[in-house]
């Protein structure tokens, strides 16, 4: 178990964790799909590494312009690398996937009110395409990820291992970690797909440890390698189950 004091609040974080542990491997990009994306060469008929990552940035400014969440930045991301990973798309239809990605991840988790008009995101994305091309899209993309929308991601790992860090700090040493600043370190790390394929836990983990050693911190690197321990323990438990 992690090291952190017996509380409520802890004994909830902990629950939340090993469920978000439980669910990781469902739902993820197949590696060997993004793998091919890596490996392509860019003629302008394949899809490529460098034009997935450029379309995951123009996500990100979308998600900027409409003051949306960053899980749905982080949902529009997992479903455009599930999608990609295991369809051959061409180029020209990138855009048009990835604002299907985007409008699905918007309708699934921000508020009704705030979700905008497919007319209006076609036209601040500056894309050409049709209303219905979106519609039609998004079906694919549905069909394609069996339905399954919502998705483990490394910004609700992030989320937690923090939280659970904070509780096991002192009340007075609990703005010595920034979240603003690792949130936009994932978010960066979203922008490539080499970060893609990593399991989320060990990505958002990843950049906490690097964020603590920067700040030479004993008691966060002490409790960065607990979490670390209880999440690797808990994946290979139930790996053994």
């Amino acid at each position: 178990m992690i090291e952190v004091p017996t509380t409520t609040d802890s004994q909830k974080l902990l629950h939340q964790l090993n469920a978000l542990l439980e669910q990781e491997s469902r739902c993820q990009p197949k590696v060997c799909g993004l793998r091919l994306i890596e490996s392509a060469h860019d003629n302008g008929l394949r899809m490529t590494a460098r034009l997935r990552d450029f379309e995951v940035k123009d996500l990100l400014s979308l998600t900027q312009f409409f003051g949306f969440d960053t899980e749905t930045f982080s949902l529009a991301v997992n479903l455009l690398d599930r999608f990609l990973s295991k369809m051959k798309v061409q180029p020209k239809h990138l855009g048009c996937v990835g604002l299907s990605c985007f409008y699905l991840a918007v309708k699934s988790l921000e508020e009704e009110r705030n979700v905008p008009l497919a007319t209006d995101l076609i036209r601040i994305s500056q894309y050409r395409f049709t209303v219905s091309d979106l519609m039609r899209m998004e079906k694919i993309v549905l069909e394609k990820v069996c339905w399954k929308v919502k998705a483990t991601t490394a910004f609700q790992f992030l989320q937690l291992y923090y939280s659970l860090l904070q509780e096991s700090l002192p009340y007075e040493r609990r703005n010595s970690l920034n979240f603003e600043r690792l949130e936009a370190q994932l978010k960066a790390c979203y922008c490539r797909i080499i970060f893609s394929k990593a399991k989320p836990s060990v990505l958002a983990l990843s950049i906490i440890a690097l964020e603590i050693q920067a700040l030479k911190c004993v008691e966060l690197a002490e409790g960065a390698e607990c979490l670390q321990k209880h999440s690797k323990d808990y994946s290979n438990n139930k790996t053994l189950l």
